[in-house]
Order: structure tokens, then C-alpha cells, then sequence
């Protein structure tokens, strides 16, 4: 059985900064392609970043590179850094395998991003 499982998300003030984990079971992290989406309040999931199995990404341009993904292949864990935040990126980030239409996501974890 997948899962994924996403952490490190709070409550953080404009200008910092949250380093997000995505722990993964159930299939061969390493063989994948892993990315991470968002969900602000009322609006549509979006893709923020790739981190494709060949060791290369890919980040969305409205990100602006304050966003880093990374990944552990040794730890099955997904990373995604994220500094220098908005209260515009409040919302429920989450961890994706597969396509963005028909992949698998955890739970998610919320950020808020508020003074």
C-alpha cells in the first residue's frame, strides 16, 4: 500500500521560512518521480515542484526560487524548502507520486503565513 506522509508545516510570519517532509512507503521511492502541490483557501490545487528520479527538478516560475525540493532516496522522504514566505502561500501542501490528475497524495500539511 502507498503512503505518503507530509510534516513540518505551521504557523510561520511573512519574510520565514519551513522545511516540509514527505515520508513514503509501500513502493520503491527511488524508481519515482515525486512532486509537491498546494491548496490555498478557495482556490484550486496547483504544482509547485518535481523532483524527477534522474535527480533533476523542476519548480513552477511563480515560486520565484524560494522553493527548493529535494530528496532522500536512502529515507524514502521527500523535502521541500521553503523560504522568504507570503501570506499568499498559505495552505495545504502535499506530497504527490504519480501524475497530478491521477497520483497519489497524503494528507497534507498545513502552512499559515500570517503576522
Amino acid at each position: 500500500e502507498v503512503q505518503l506522509v507530509e510534516s513540518g508545516g505551521g504557523l510561520v510570519q511573512p519574510g520565514g521560512s519551513l522545511r516540509l517532509s514527505c515520508a513514503t512507503s509501500g513502493f520503491t521511492f527511488s524508481e519515482y518521480d515525486m512532486a509537491w502541490d498546494r491548496q490555498a483557501p478557495g482556490e484550486r490545487l496547483e504544482w509547485l515542484s518535481t523532483s524527477y528520479r534522474d535527480s533533476s527538478t523542476n519548480t513552477a516560475s511563480f515560486v520565484n526560487n524560494r522553493f527548493t525540493i529535494s530528496r532522500d532516496n536512502a529515507k524514502n522522504t521527500l523535502y521541500l524548502q521553503l523560504n522568504n514566505l507570503r501570506t499568499d502561500d498559505t495552505g495545504i501542501y502535499y506530497c504527490r507520486k504519480g501524475t497530478f490528475d491521477e497520483g497519489s497524495r497524503g494528507q497534507g500539511t498545513q502552512v499559515t503565513v500570517s503576522s
